[in-house]
C-alpha cells in the first residue's frame, strides 16, 4: 500500500522508484514500505519497538537525522547506548546487541532489486543485520536507492566511505582525496590504511526468516 497523499504531491518518478524497491524487498522476505518524510520514519519506529525492549544500533547519521536517537534515549527503552560506555566496554556493548529485541541502523546502499548492501569496519553492524537480533529494523533515504549491487559498490567507493571517513577523522586516502583508492577495482578493493573503515561486505538478498528484517524507504534524502 502507498503512503503517498495527494495532499502533498510528489515526484512520481520517485514514488515509483520507491514502490518498486518495497516490492522488491518484499520479494526477498523482508517487510518493507516507504513514507514521506522522516517524522512519519520515526511515528513508524515507535510503533513497531514496545516499550520496555532491550534494543541497539549501528551508528547512523540516517538515525540522528529523523530522531530515532532520541526516542532509543527516551528512557522507554533499554537502550545499549555506544556513545555511553568507554572504549574499552564498547566490544562486550556490541556482543550483548546480539541478543537485542531490536537492532536499529541504515544502509549504505539499496537496490530496486530488492538487496541491502553495507559496509563496515569494525562489521559490528553487519554482523547484527545479518544474525542475532530478533528484529532488524532498517531506515534508509532515497537517497540510497540505486538501480542493482555493481551500483550500490560505487555509490560505497565515491560517496559514502569518503564522507563517513571524513566524519570520523580517519587517516584514509579517501578521507584526504574524496574517492575510494579502489574506485575502479573490485567490490574490496582499497587502501591498506590502518584506519580503513571499508573491510567486511555484506548483500542481504532472499531472507531464510520472513519479516526479521524490515526496511522503512523514506522520500528524503539522509544520511550519506
Amino acid at each position: 500500500m502507498s503512503e503517498y497523499s495527494v495532499h502533498e504531491p510528489m515526484d512520481e518518478q520517485l514514488i515509483m522508484r520507491l514502490e518498486r524497491t518495497v516490492k522488491a524487498l518484499a520479494a526477498n522476505r523482508m517487510e518493507a514500505c516507504w513514507v514521506r518524510n522522516k517524522a512519519e520514519a520515526l511515528e513508524r519506529v515507535q510503533a513497531m519497538i514496545p516499550q520496555g525492549a532491550l534494543v541497539a544500533s549501528g551508528g547512523s547519521m540516517t538515525l540522528e537525522e529523523c530522531g530515532i536517537m532520541d526516542l532509543l534515549r527516551s528512557g522507554d527503552y533499554e537502550y545499549l547506548d555506544r556513545a555511553a560506555v568507554t572504549k574499552e566496554e564498547l566490544p562486550a556493548l556490541f556482543r550483548r546487541s546480539f541478543c537485542a529485541d531490536a537492532y536499529l541502523m541504515s544502509s549504505n546502499a539499496v537496490t530496486e532489486q530488492g538487496e541491502l548492501y553495507n559496509v563496515d569496519g569494525n562489521g559490528n553492524r553487519a554482523a547484527a543485520l545479518v544474525y542475532g537480533p530478533e528484529s532488524v529494523i532498517v531506515i534508509a533515504g532515497a537517497n540510497k536507492l540505486v538501480p542493482d549491487i555493481s551500483a550500490a559498490v560505487q555509490r560505497v567507493k565515491r560517496l559514502a566511505a569518503p564522507v563517513n571517513a571524513i566524519r570520523l577523522k580517519q587517516d584514509t586516502p579517501c578521507a584526504s582525496c574524496g574517492t575510494c583508492a579502489g574506485v575502479r577495482g573490485d567490490l574490496a578493493a582499497g587502501c591498506k590504511a590502518e584506519q580503513r573503515i571499508c573491510c567486511s561486505y555484506v548483500v542481504s538478498g532472499y531472507q531464510r526468516f520472513p519479516g526479521r528484517i524490515k526496511v522503512i524507504l523514506v522520500a528524503e534524502n539522509l544520511g550519506y
